[in-house]
């Protein structure tokens, strides 16, 4: 999977296209990210010791990752490519070419 937990994003897809905002969670086993912000649903609580009446919460819901672009330092977003550095495998922004880990 091409996306890491605190990596910056940008949004390319569905209804909140062009959001930028950080990965809260990765979902490798299911190709879904969690992203702050975004895909933003209402869950409906039970009534715990906490919160006694119950609650109508929001939360984040996962996105696929294809709906996403890592974005650089610079802001740049591009496809993931990897390479080896110093023996060392990386991830880098294909379009300008930084390293991003």
């Amino acid at each position: 999977m091409f996306v890491k937990k605190g990596d910056k994003v940008r949004v390319i897809a569905g209804k909140d296209r062009g959001v930028e905002s950080v990965v809260l969670k990765a979902l490798p086993k299911v190709n879904k990210v969690v992203v702050e912000g975004v895909a933003i649903v209402k869950k409906h609580q039970k009534p715990n010791a906490a919160n006694p009446q119950g609650a109508i919460v929001e939360q984040e819901a996962p996105i696929d990752a294809s709906n996403v672009q890592v974005l650089d330092k610079n802001g740049v977003a591009g496809r993931v490519g990897y390479k080896f550095v110093d023996g060392k495998k990386v991830r880098y922004n294909k379009k300008s070419g930084e390293v991003l880990d």
